[in-house]
Parts: C-alpha cells; sequence; structure tokens
C-alpha cells in the first residue's frame, strides 16, 4: 500500500524556484517529493500506518522494519563544497551468524540515498530522483504486543531526501524468512495435566518412560523469538531440561550409568530436588556400521513458506556431509499421493541427491500415511545385516489426509517397528504444526522428535547428535522411582506426564518406551518434601503413619530401579541404585537443569513456585551456566529475559 506522505515546513529548505509556468513539471515534482518524504520522516515512532488505512492483503511480506529513526552521514559519503552525498546501499536479506546463539536470519532495509546540489539563489535545485524502496512488513512480528507493524504492508517511495533527515531502517530478528505464527487453534499439542503432588503412603510409586526428544525447547524458542509466549501445551520440561548436554561421568560396562543425588530445591529450601541422570556410553571407535537412510519429504501446499520446505532442503544438505560413501540415501515424497523422488543412491554421489531435493516443490494436499507405507517399504529393500536404517520424516506435522487420527497413526507404526527400521520426525514451520502426531510418531517409531527452526538446530540435530541416532544402545529404557514413606512425606515428578506409566508397565517387557543411542543423556527431577516438612502441602493422615521400613534401607529416602533391553534382544535387564538421605550441593550441572526445570514451570504450570520467579530463574541459570561450548545455555539466559518482558508475573 503506497503511502501519502508530506514534509514538514520547519525542515525544509527554501527553494528558488522559476516561474511555474516555464517548468510546471519540475514544481510539480519538487513539491510531491518534498511532501511525499516528510511524512514519512516525521511519521510518530510505534505508529502503525496500517492501523489506521487498513493492511494490504498480500502472501509475500519477507522483511521487518522497525520505526524510522535519525542516522548518522555514513562514512562512504564525504561532505562537498557544493552539497552532501549519501551513500547508496542496496537493500539486503541474509542470514546473520549466531544471532541469539543460532542461525537467525536478519532482514535489513537500508534507505537508498540521494544526491542534492545546492545552487546559487535564483538557479533551480536539482532534483535527483532516489531509487524506488519497497520494503514489506514481516507477518512473523504482526502478532507482537511490541510492535504496530500489520502483516503484509508495503511501502513504496521516490523522491528528496535531505542528509540531515536520512531514515534508517532497523533490522529486526526473525527465525526464518516469512516466518507466520499460528492462531490459537492452528496447531495441535498432546493434552495433559501438569505433575501433581502425590502423597508417598498412599502412592510411593512413580514409573516413567525415558524421553530424548527436544522438540518442545525448539518450539518455544521459536514462540519467543516471535514475540508470543508459548502454548502451555507445547511446554513439556523433560525436552526443555534434556535439549541441553550436562557433564555426567561416562559409564564403565553397561549401557549407561545412572546417577541420583539430592540438593535443596532452588524455589523452596525446605522442599529438595532428587535428579535422577542417565548418561548413554559412547559411540563406538572406528568405522561405523553403513547407514541406509530414507528421507521421507512432505510436500504438500502447507510446506510453502521459507521456514518449512527451503529451509529442509538447506538442512538436509548438512546431514549429507556427515554421511560415509557406503551409505545410501533414498527420497520419498507425499502430496495427495506418495512418490519416489530418489531411488537408493550411494551418499558419495552428493550432485545427484542435492539435485532430487531441489527439484522438490510444494503442492497439494498432504496423504501422510501413503508416504509412511512406500517409505517403509523402500527401507525394508534396503535394510541389509548388521546395517542400520532409518527413515527420516520431514513435515509440518499436518496430515489432513489418509490416516489423520493418532491412534490410528500409533498402530501403524508399531506394526512396522519390529523389523529394525526406526522412525525419527523432524518438524519445520510455524501455522500448521500438529506436535501431537510428530510427537506420537516418534514414540511409536523407536525414533526421536526434533523441531526445525533455524540451520543452527539442524546442526545441533543433523550433525552434533546424529551418531546418537544411527547407534542405538538401548531399547524400551523405563525408570522406576520408589520412596520411603517413612522419610518422604510427598513428592513430585517435574515433567514426563506425556510419558508416564503404570506401576505394571515397568517389569512387562511387551510396553513400549523410548530409546537411548550413544552418547545419549536423560535427566529427571523430582521434587520431595521430607516427613515433617513445614513446606509439605498435604497433611499427614490422621490414621495412617509413615509405614516403618525394615532392614538396612530404613535411611533410604527411595530407590530407583531402571530396565532396558540390549538392541535385537527380547528380554530386559535391570539396573538398581538407592536414594541416599544426605544432601549435596548442587553443582553447576544440577543447578542448571533445576533452572531450566523453573523456566518451564514458569512458563506452564508455577503453583508450585511460590515467589520464585523470572529474576530468580535468570540469575540461577546465568550463575550455572559453566563452559557452554555452543552457547546453548547462554541463548537460555536470554530467551528467559525475553520471556519475563512478555508474561505477566
Amino acid at each position: 500500500m503506497n503511502r501519502s506522505l508530506s514534509h514538514s515546513p520547519s525542515h525544509r529548505r527554501p527553494l528558488h524556484r522559476r516561474p511555474l509556468h516555464r517548468r510546471p513539471s519540475v514544481a510539480a515534482a519538487a513539491s510531491l517529493a518534498a511532501l511525499s518524504l516528510g511524512l514519512y520522516l516525521l511519521w510518530p515512532q510505534g505508529q502503525d500506518f496500517d492501523a489506521m488505512t487498513g493492511p494490504e492483503p498480500s502472501q509475500d511480506a519477507e522483511m521487518a522494519v522497525s520505526p524510522p529513526r535519525t542516522a548518522s552521514k555514513p562514512e562512504s559519503a564525504p561532505e562537498s563544497t557544493e552539497g552532501e552525498r549519501l551513500a547508496i546501499v542496496a537493500s539486503k536479506t541474509g542470514p546473520v551468524a549466531d544471532q541469539m546463539a543460532g542461525d537467525m536470519p536478519l532482514d535489513t532495509a537500508v534507505v537508498t540515498a540521494v544526491e542534492t546540489e545546492s545552487k546559487s539563489a535564483g538557479q533551480v535545485t536539482q532534483l535527483a530522483e532516489a531509487p524506488r524502496l519497497s520494503v514489506s512488513r514481516s507477518p512473523a512480528l504482526s502478532s507482537s504486543p511490541s510492535t504496530s507493524l500489520s502483516p503484509s504492508t508495503s511501502m513504496e517511495m521516490r523522491g528528496l531526501m535531505p542528509s540531515q533527515e536520512v531514515a534508517r531502517i532497523a533490522p529486526l530478528p526473525s527465525p526464518g524468512p516469512s516466518v507466520q505464527m499460528p492462531t490459537a487453534s492452528s496447531e495441535a499439542y498432546p493434552e495433559f495435566d501438569a505433575s501433581s503432588v502425590r502423597v508417598t503412603a498412599e502412592t510411593p510409586v512413580s514409573t516413567f518412560s525415558v524421553d530424548v526428544d527436544t522438540a518442545s525447547y525448539a518450539v518455544v524458542r521459536s514462540s519467543l523469538m516471535q514475540g508470543q509466549l508459548p502454548p502451555p501445551q507445547a511446554v513439556r520440561i523433560e525436552e526443555m531440561i534434556n535439549y541441553f548436554g550436562y557433564d555426567y561421568p561416562q559409564p564403565d560396562a553397561e549401557a549407561f550409568r545412572p546417577m541420583v543425588d539430592v540438593f535443596a530445591s532452588p524455589w523452596n529450601p525446605e522442599r529438595q530436588l532428587v535428579r535422577v541422570a542417565l548418561q548413554g556410553r559412547a559411540a563406538t571407535p572406528g568405522p561405523r556400521s553403513p547407514v541406509n537412510l530414507v528421507l521421507l519429504i512432505d510436500t504438500s501446499g502447507s510446506m510453502r513458506s521459507p521456514d518449512k520446505l527451503p529451509l529442509l532442503k538447506r538442512s538436509m544438505s548438512l546431514l549429507l556431509g556427515e554421511l560415509n560413501d557406503d551409505d545410501e540415501v533414498a527420497i520419498v515424497t507425499y502430496a495427495g499421493s506418495a512418490g519416489v523422488a530418489l531411488a537408493p543412491t550411494a551418499a558419495s554421489n552428493t550432485e545427484e541427491i542435492m539435485q532430487a531435493l531441489e527439484s522438490l516443490a510444494p503442492s497439494g494436499g498432504t496423504a501422510g500415511e501413503a508416504g509412511l507405507s512406500q517409505a517403509y517399504r523402500l527401507a525394508g529393500q534396503m535394510n541389509g545385516e548388521d546395517e542400520a536404517t532409518r527413515v527420516l520424516l520431514a513435515t509440518d506435522g499436518d496430515f489432513n489426509l489418509g490416516l489423520s487420527d493418532p491412534e490410528a497413526l500409533e498402530r501403524f507404526i508399531a506394526d512396522r517397528r519390529e523389523g529394525g527400521v526406526y522412525l525419527s520426525v523432524l518438524g519445520f514451520g510455524r501455522g500448521n504444526l500438529d506436535d501431537a502426531v510428530m510427537q506420537s510418531l516418534a514414540q511409536h517409531g523407536n525414533g526421536q522428535a526434533a523441531y526445525i527452526d533455524s540451520l543452527a538446530e539442524a546442526q545441533k540435530v543433523l550433525v552434533d547428535q546424529l551418531a546418537a541416532s544411527l547407534e542405538p544402545i538401548a531399547n524400551d529404557v523405563k525408570v522406576q522411582v520408589e520412596f520411603n514413606p517413612a522419610r518422604v512425606q510427598e513428592y513430585r515428578l517435574i515433567g514426563y506426564e506425556t510419558r508416564a506409566l503404570r506401576r505394571e508397565d515397568f517389569r512387562n517387557d511387551r510396553v513400549d518406551a523410548g530409546d537411548i543411542g550413544a552418547g545419549h543423556q536423560v535427566t529427571a527431577l523430582y521434587e520431595i518434601a521430607p516427613v515433617g516438612s513445614s513446606a509439605a502441602l498435604t497433611r499427614p493422615s490422621r490414621y495412617q503413619q509413615g509405614q516403618q521400613v525394615t532392614g538396612g534401607q530404613h535411611d533410604e529416602l527411595g530407590h530407583v530401579a531402571l530396565r532396558y533391553k540390549v538392541p535385537g534382544e527380547s528380554q530386559s535387564r535391570l539396573i538398581e541404585t538407592p536414594i541416599s538421605p544426605g544432601l549435596t550441593t548442587a553443582d553447576s550441572e544440577a543447578s542448571f537443569a533445576a533452572a531450566i526445570a523453573g523456566f518451564g514451570q514458569l512458563l506452564g504450570d508455577d503453583r508450585y513456585l511460590g515467589d520464585w520467579g523470572w529474576d530468580e530463574a535468570i540469575a540461577l541459570a546465568e550463575a550455572s551456566k559453566g563452559k557452554d561450548r555452543y552457547g546453548y545455555r547462554a541463548e537460555a539466559v536470554r530467551l528467559m529475559r525475553l520471556a519475563g518482558g512478555l508474561s505477566d508475573r
């Protein structure tokens, strides 16, 4: 939508013009240019022009703009005796490295400059017409309360720009070009109630499946970077905690090593946190087994935006760089109907694979079940002895055709996982994100769910964590914690709501649970109140006191048991360790995990935090960042600060 611009007389340089009947076109051009630029430059900061005129519909908004500000003269424009020359800088859009410790593109528009020459009195001032500047506003920020920018509004201007009033259009960060934030009903997340306090005397045993997914943290980050708090159901605290790496000791002989410690709760020193941590063994040294990888790519019409299929292609190029020459890659697409875009091809033939990726274009609806069926058939043909075969589903999660019911998809995946082909799910883009289906598919496909909102996240998931995805070390990993009612009055598990198991599921080897790959880590936090603690939220039973524990275990706070299967075996193995009563001083790893647990509760259900709020969470995370090799923890601190500013707590 074109703006009608005017120029304040107090800022306008007097123009000595010839009579209008001699040069009407020049005079008209000068007046129009001056009037047009003046109103634009003097438009009040933060005022949204479209709020008064109404937004202009557009699907091509790609650049975010901030209100105009007065800018200093560029160094490349030295003064001259005839006047001033302003440097002309072209409008540019591109990624800026390490923005928020990620690959966050900044859309930047720099105003083109014009040249004016001051002539002596009585002469006509020469007006050099500036090149047209067209800037559109990012719909990703349209709903942010901190900006008044309406989506799809463009500004086009021509005219004279005096040097004292050059407006610089500042960059605004976004996780990707033209990212459209979802409406309240356009995305789907798993339904769950936040874990509540359990009375130990009534329910002493807690059982859950491990979880190495990280999608929730990336979705939270995506929302916050767009100036919005995430939907409460998108916040899964265990995925936020397990997004980060921790300095845990390596196991000796077993597939993984459990570690248990107890320290004071940061939001209530009268209560305690019990940390149950698992460290998977490192990847086997030397050459790994060949990998067969089927890329199942959603090319439906909903994948059209730049943060979906275009980002997906760039992410896959990172993955290809990590494969060995004896690995094989195939590509299956689904959009209305499934098809093989690339037959099994040696990973060394990167040019052919990239050509197949670049040829993909979005169109049609989403036939998810047809694509899954085609991918599994192809993976079965590729699968060989002592080879790892994986289906990697990349989608925005919009399964609007075929088997769209999550339970039907669960059964479909469960029927096919026994053949040794694992399924992992990568989510791209916002607006159609069906996180519930993505999580369900990954859980039942013995794989992992992740959300890719930038190339930096693609690097983390597809490169840094590739070994864990390709080399499983333990299947169906379950954790069961039994608390001693004589020592612990109440407890609650922070997170893992969607991973809860029944008590009897722990010993039932037919019940599916999460898997751990080489180098994977799992952290779970319980908050407990000792018997007699003034911080207990429940009253002791009038007629049933804490049960007395006999034998040498009466001082234990509880007992941790873990079950897992060695890949290829059907019978589980058991590892047990007690929870000793002594309090330890929380190290930086435990403190940071607690800070992230607080972060998640502040975003979701904060009823157990009391007066502990954003300032305390930020201070705890800042103090416990540790080495932070890749800057992920520093990014979390910045996200906490952003969330605190958006929150009304």
